[in-house]
């Protein structure tokens, strides 16, 4: 049963282990609640479109690249409140809730402002802003010297030239340590903080000990979300109307099956 209207701290959860074979099963489960509420699956998924259009516009547009800075930064603020959502309507739909109305699930989003979510959304950006400040730094390191035409007009030759490999192979590195870190910090305390009464820095510990004991699953399971989202944004943006949604109900039946309460 949820903590969420409790007004002392929830008792911190024992970390579960689990197997590969849970992957195939949170996926079948992601897309069953899906399809159980499609329309409240697509309107949270609709700002990730709408958020990703508007960033490739203003890339196309680089004279208005002023505009991208919030866009960007807006994301990962976002980010954990719709995932709340999605979490939130897989929950009732878990507890056998027949029907769903739209204003108590937006209620429950809304009333996060309140508690744990919005110190996650920092530490999230947080982690984003030394993501973009450290490609900054690897790009400066490898092509700062080349002159900027020669980037823009043949970003092909730039990219394989042997200073672009070694900086997509640093990057690529960097990119993915920052990745393992960010996943697994929130890949189990968003929901955690959803169905507890719990403290971030808790919530975040708790997620952290669970991929390091279920670590190869884990890694599976983030290199799987990875190429999902990369597949899902290549035609438009669009996929991201299916996968989001299927990742986010599944992210919870993760979370109920990674940590044990005690009563």
């Amino acid at each position: 049963m949820t903590d969420i209207s409790a007004t002392q701290p929830s008792p911190t959860p024992d970390v579960g282990t689990v197997r590969m074979s849970v992957i195939p099963e949170i996926l079948r489960l992601g897309w069953r609640d899906f399809t159980r509420a499609p329309l409240m699956g697509l309107f949270f998924a609709a700002f990730y479109v709408i958020g990703g259009l508007i960033l490739y516009f203003q890339l196309r547009h680089a004279d208005q690249s002023y505009s991208i800075i919030p866009v960007a930064l807006g994301f990962p603020l976002l980010a954990p409140f719709l995932a709340v959502g999605l979490y939130e309507l897989s929950h009732r739909l878990e507890r056998g809730d027949k029907t769903i109305p739209w204003g108590e699930v937006l209620g429950v989003v809304f009333r996060q402002k309140d508690r744990q979510i919005p110190s996650m959304a920092v530490v999230i950006i947080m982690i984003f802003l030394f993501w973009v400040f450290i490609a900054h730094m690897i790009f400066a390191l490898f092509l700062g010297l080349m002159p900027m035409t020669n980037i823009l007009s043949d970003w092909q030759h730039t990219i394989f030239s042997f200073n672009g490999i070694k900086m997509l192979a640093v990057g690529s590195l960097v990119g993915a340590a920052t990745a393992y870190v960010l996943f697994s910090l929130t890949v189990v305390s968003l929901p955690l903080l959803l169905d507890k009464e719990l403290d971030f820095i808790t919530a975040m510990i708790v997620s952290w000990q669970f991929v390091a004991t279920n670590r190869a699953v884990m890694l599976v399971w983030g290199l799987l979300i990875g190429v999902l989202l990369f597949v899902a944004m290549i035609p438009a943006f669009l996929g991201l109307f299916i996968v989001m949604p299927v990742l986010g109900h599944a992210t919870w039946h993760l979370y109920r099956r990674a940590l044990v309460h005690p009563e």
